[in-house]
């Protein structure tokens, strides 16, 4: 492995909240226990059934974050951005991947065999305890999401997942990040039913489309009013 790219591994891992308290040296002794590698747009990074073991670190692009029904219909869970990761459950048991990581984008993406991860959490037992908040925290993201799929409207899902990403981007403009297909998705809906409300919404002044991905928010208060109906 040549200097260059520890040293661009070092970045990938720089990007890691669950590492964020090490020091300079000591993320790059991680980093040397990296291998990357660059995956096209849509070429897969790991499949369910995979052997498991191994953290994912995404260092560029994205990567969609899915199961797969057994009646074929997929259900995209996340999609991951630089400094977020996968495969952390395989490795605390010998179970396989449960789920799809494929290529969003152009993705380049770190690797760390699990047996050197639990190497670094003897040394710094603290990485354990943060990575135990980050799968908190995505398992009430999920209970959240299962949740309104099963109480809320296709409106509500809609008016409360855009202002949600509206106030993560601190901006009325949004980029969805992901197709519309898969944004419908992760919202638990058809991207028939999605497009047809969006529509609806840009009638109804609330918003404006711009482009594939792109959604403006020009009514907040109407899509408040719309999260917390009723109906």
């Amino acid at each position: 492995m040549t200097d260059h790219l520890t040293l661009e591994h070092k970045n990938c891992i720089e990007q890691v909240p669950i590492f964020s308290n090490l020091t300079k040296d000591e993320m790059f002794e991680v980093a040397v226990m990296c291998s990357a590698k660059t995956y096209e747009r849509g070429e897969a990074i790991y499949q369910a059934g995979d052997e498991g073991g191994t953290l994912y670190v995404v260092h560029t692009g994205s990567v969609k974050v899915s199961r797969i029904s057994a009646n074929g219909k997929e259900q995209v869970i996340r999609i991951a951005g630089p400094g977020e990761f996968m495969g952390e459950l395989s490795l605390f048991s010998e179970k396989p991947m449960a789920n799809y990581g494929v290529a969003a984008k152009k993705t380049t993406i770190c690797l760390l065999r699990g047996e050197d991860l639990k190497d670094i959490m003897q040394d710094h037992p603290e990485i354990g305890f943060k990575l135990l908040n980050e799968l908190s925290e995505r398992l009430g993201r999920v209970e959240t999401m299962v949740e309104a799929a099963n109480l809320n409207t296709v409106e509500q899902r809609i008016a409360r997942s855009l202002l949600s990403l509206a106030d993560e981007a601190g901006t009325d403009t949004v980029d969805l990040g992901m197709s519309k297909g898969d944004y419908a998705s992760t919202l638990g809906m058809s991207a028939e039913s999605l497009s047809r409300k969006l529509r609806q919404f840009q009638d109804e002044e609330l918003i404006a489309l711009k482009g594939q991905r792109g959604i403006i928010l020009l009514d907040r208060e109407g899509l408040e009013a719309i999260e917390l109906s009723d109906e």
